[in-house]
């Protein structure tokens, strides 16, 4: 099962979330489960050799001018993130979703938030700057492709290690999701399931078996019929309603996305942000740290980042 550990600084009223970096590490959320699914397939396990994905021609795919966001000092298929943000901020939950209040508590019901206070609050002494580059799209970053999932974090990182990139930070991904307004959704603060892909509905896993890996899954029929079942994923580029102001698209819903935590050590440096497309946060700043460097699931994807040129 899937649990977050969100950082939380100490007792706050109903409602109210402060979040630092996972590296400021506070006690873990005693809350219902964050971003998760307690159906979800993340498992742990020894790592796979994965074969690239093979790339279908974009089709369909906009114009560069037409995409949201800069690209100078990246690569054609990266955007670049900069500005000023803040290591730890606080949002205020004004209205939680029904079956949250109606849980009584149980962890694994996750807490989604409907509408949140505006603004957010920065509390950090100071901001910090960035300026990087990171994948538009979830990998394999080619419009018309499915994310890739069924990937470890272990894997994900030689992936983009592979193209000349690295796996994004967990910072990266709050900054260039929520951005210097600090945004709880990449669309503001009230959540809308018609913007981006979240709020399916759960499909119950078999847990008889174990999903191998993305590309011996999809090479062995059981696998791929039974991830071809549970998968609620879009192509990429297909909804163009999500995107951030960074003009990355998808940061929120969708796949998981697996990032590197700052000033931690293995088997502690994996992340999972963003949400995925099932009935769980799906939003920036909350991130999944209980599941390790090998572990994978169904659900669970990433992207790339890399430093921008001068």
């Amino acid at each position: 099962m899937l649990r977050a550990l969100v950082t939380f600084g100490g007792l706050l009223p109903a409602g109210l979330l402060l979040f630092s970096a996972c590296a400021q590490h506070a006690p873990p959320d005693p809350g219902p489960a964050a971003n998760d699914d307690p159906t979800s397939g993340v498992v742990g396990g020894p790592d796979a050799t994965v074969a690239p994905t093979p790339s279908a021609e974009p089709t369909g795919e906009p114009r560069a001018a037409s995409l949201p966001g800069r690209t100078e000092g990246c690569p054609g298929d990266m955007v670049r993130v900069e500005g000023e943000y803040c290591p730890a901020v606080m949002e205020e939950c004004l209205e939680h979703h029904q079956e949250f209040k109606s849980a009584g508590g149980q962890k694994n019901v996750s807490e989604r938030c409907l509408k949140f206070a505006k603004p957010s609050k920065c509390v950090s002494k100071q901001r910090e700057h960035q300026s990087f580059c990171m994948d538009r799209y979830e990998y394999p970053n080619k419009v018309g492709e499915l994310p890739r999932v069924l990937t470890s974090w272990t894997r994900a990182k030689e992936t983009c290690a592979a193209e000349g990139k690295r796996l994004c930070s967990e910072d990266e991904f709050n900054f260039a999701c929520e951005g210097p307004e600090i945004l709880p959704y990449v669309y503001g603060f009230e959540r809308d399931a018609s913007v981006c892909n979240i709020d399916k509905p759960y499909r119950y896993p078999d847990h008889s078996k174990v999903l191998p890996m993305y590309d011996e899954c999809l090479e062995t029929p059981w696998c791929a019929a039974e991830l071809a079942r549970l998968d609620q994923r879009e192509k990429i580029g297909e909804r163009t309603s999500c995107a951030a102001w960074s003009g990355a698209y998808d940061l929120n819903g969708n796949v998981n996305e697996w990032v590197e935590i700052p000033g931690q050590k293995a088997p502690n440096r994996s992340g999972l942000k963003g949400g995925w497309w099932g009935p769980v946060r799906g939003r920036c700043r909350p991130t999944v740290t209980f599941h390790k460097e090998n572990d994978y699931g169904y659900e669970a994807g990433f992207r790339c980042c890399k430093d921008a040129a001068d």
